[in-house]
């Protein structure tokens, strides 16, 4: 169970990338309106159609974005790591929640009501300007995401995930390490199919020598290459 966390040097919002721009004294007193909770892996933080509006930033760790449907099939967006903020929608139009959020790693989540995120681009001028352009790089992304739903083959859907997971590795030269590896079932989630067909695609992707299992990590030897065949399915 989420248990609430005493302040130490881990609650801090210093990495949340819509505060960066804000002078530390700002962040201190945003930190101070915050609540502090501890979350292991597979703990849920938000549901699906949830009334509540508050705000969370990912102090430490990484959190899954999921819909399950009627028949508990997980459809996952995407992984949100340290520095990220999700929840703002709900807080923003008082709807209900778009999808359920849960920990993927052990995490230290802040969050803040929806009334009090309101307030902040009132009293924090800096705060709309980084606020604005997020917004905008989400929906970006999902319209994306939606292309490629409708237009690329399974494989190529595959590529295109991994390039995504790449370009949020560590980089070395052409290769990008993906710590941790993500699941066959994971991947499928992700894009919309089943773990066969992504099994069958990573190992193909493996004999060319395009990926490497290595330990808890993915490598993706080649990310140039990799980028070029994404390039190629999609025109872009």
């Amino acid at each position: 169970m989420a248990q609430p966390e005493t302040m130490d040097k881990r609650h801090s919002l210093a990495r949340i990338a819509i505060f960066s721009g804000l002078p530390s004294e700002s962040v201190r007193r945003i930190e101070q309106r915050c609540a502090w909770r501890h979350y292991v892996p597979g703990e849920p933080i938000v549901s699906y159609l949830d009334a509540s509006d508050d705000v969370f930033f990912v102090a430490l760790g990484e959190v899954r974005v999921t819909i399950y449907s009627t028949a508990g099939k997980a459809v996952s967006f995407r992984e949100l790591g340290g520095g990220e903020t999700f929840g703002e929608f709900p807080a923003i139009d008082q709807g209900p929640r778009s999808a359920s959020v849960e920990a993927r790693t052990n995490c230290i989540i802040a969050s803040m009501p929806g009334s009090t995120f309101r307030d902040l681009p009132l009293s924090e001028t800096g705060l709309a300007q980084a606020l604005l352009p997020r917004l905008v790089k989400t929906i970006r992304a999902l319209t994306t995401r939606i292309y490629e739903f409708s237009t690329l083959a399974v494989n190529n859907r595959i590529q295109a995930e991994l390039l995504r997971l790449a370009s949020l590795g560590s980089r070395q030269g052409k290769t990008a390490r993906i710590v941790p590896a993500p699941t066959h079932v994971e991947i499928a989630s992700r894009i919309s199919t089943h773990r066969e067909a992504v099994t069958r695609e990573l190992n193909r992707l493996a004999r060319i020598g395009l990926i490497e299992r290595k330990g808890a990590a993915l490598l993706v030897k080649d990310v140039d290459r990799l980028e070029e065949m994404v390039h190629d399915a999609t025109g872009e």
